[in-house]
């Protein structure tokens, strides 16, 4: 299995996403002067933002899904969302083409995508899925868990331009597409969109020639640090990036053991108050069995607060996703290591997490993680309690 990541594309982007087979998202007129370099001139505000859609795009993995989602817009005729697919991530690494003169497509996309996937067709279908018979149509729903919660959270926030899907809505998104089209594909490898039928079509073929600069961020994190700055979503980043990859063993030690994931999510939405997990990821132990993680990340020392947020975490799980795709809940709360473990402080914090334990008998105990940062990496480590 694998992550579904969604789009939001327009009729004139889509047209090109398709022709030249990418898949990118970006923000407006910023500028990134901050990947692999130590400073930023932006403010936190925009720096934040712009780092949080590194986190979405480092997400990205080889073999992972694509779906796009055209917005309804009246003006271009488009006067519902529609779903389309089902294409794949083509390499193991989104990349970055900034937002200058020399961005790749800029003048033809009418907008900057700074952050970019190259894709290929896995089984592309003309039609898309309206909004309507994905989001609201229910005749086939028997409970409110088999809803696509995901799409429906990032309907009401409408901010993400890169949106992951779990597993088993990509499934049920899937058939969607698949029964709209009568399971028949374009037999093509080359697309592009028509824009009065809406769509998919066959077309010459493109080639994809923009830059491909590599994301860096741990500088930008390390400086952060330095300077006693919040770095949270640096970190999300961070993990989003290097989890799986090798970069960093202990990160790999500690959540993963020897096991692989088979989805994950950052800034994944557990309710309609926005309430968001960090990072989750599904892990598959054997044929029989698998984790879900919810971990909640500080760049801080850890709190008796973060209980609360996990709880939340845990009782939204139990109720929308485990019904769906059964697994063993093990919730983890990632912070900055805490020196002084004889502290009152740290012993409450601990007496937290088993209360929290004893409240939550259907869950794994939580994992408590700690890293420390020395010869400029971060050293992840658990520490049992």
């Amino acid at each position: 299995m694998a992550t579904t990541h969604v789009f939001i594309v327009d009729t004139n982007t889509f047209k090109y996403h398709l022709e030249y087979l990418f898949a990118g998202t970006g923000a407006k007129e910023e500028f990134i002067d901050f990947n692999n370099s130590h400073i930023s001139a932006l403010h936190h505000k925009k720096e934040n933002n712009l780092v949080g859609m590194i986190a979405d795009a480092c997400r990205v993995r080889k073999n992972d899904y694509v779906i796009f989602y055209l917005q309804q817009n009246s003006s271009q005729k488009v006067y519902e969302g529609k779903f389309y697919g089902i294409f794949k991530v083509k390499d193991d690494f989104s990349f970055l083409d900034n937002n200058d003169n020399e961005q790749f497509l800029k003048e033809k996309l009418g907008k900057s995508l700074t952050f970019r996937s190259l894709i290929e067709p896995y089984e592309v279908y003309p039609k898309g899925v309206t909004e309507w018979e994905a989001l609201d149509e229910i005749k086939n729903v028997n409970s409110p868990y088999q809803m696509l919660w995901s799409l429906i959270y990032r309907k009401l926030k409408a901010k993400r331009g890169n949106t992951m899907i779990t597993i088993y809505e990509s499934e049920r998104i899937f058939k969607l597409i698949r029964d709209k089209n009568n399971k028949i594909t374009l037999n093509s490898k080359f697309f592009s969109f028509d824009t009065t039928s809406q769509e998919i079509i066959k077309s010459p073929s493109t080639l994809y020639s923009g830059r491909t600069e590599q994301i860096n961020l741990l500088p930008r994190l390390l400086q952060k640090y330095k300077e006693n700055k919040s770095f949270e979503v640096h970190l999300q980043a961070y993990l989003t990036q290097n989890i799986s990859r090798k970069t960093n063993p202990s990160l790999d030690e500690v959540l993963l053991k020897n096991n692989n994931f088979e989805w994950l999510g950052n800034e994944v939405y557990c309710g309609v108050g926005m309430q968001k997990m960090d990072l989750l990821l599904s892990i598959p132990i054997n044929e029989s069995k698998r984790i879900i993680m919810p971990i909640e990340l500080k760049s801080v020392p850890a709190s008796t607060d973060n209980i609360i947020q996990i709880q939340r975490y845990v009782d939204w799980l139990e109720q929308y996703y485990i019904p769906n795709r059964i697994s063993d809940i093990q919730p983890v709360l990632i912070s900055l290591k805490t020196e002084d473990k004889s502290s009152q402080y740290f012993k409450e914090v601990i007496n937290s997490f088993e209360k929290f334990n004893k409240r939550n008998p259907n869950c794994l105990p939580i994992k408590f993680v700690e890293f420390s940062i020395s010869e400029n990496n971060l050293s992840f480590c658990e520490t049992i309690y």
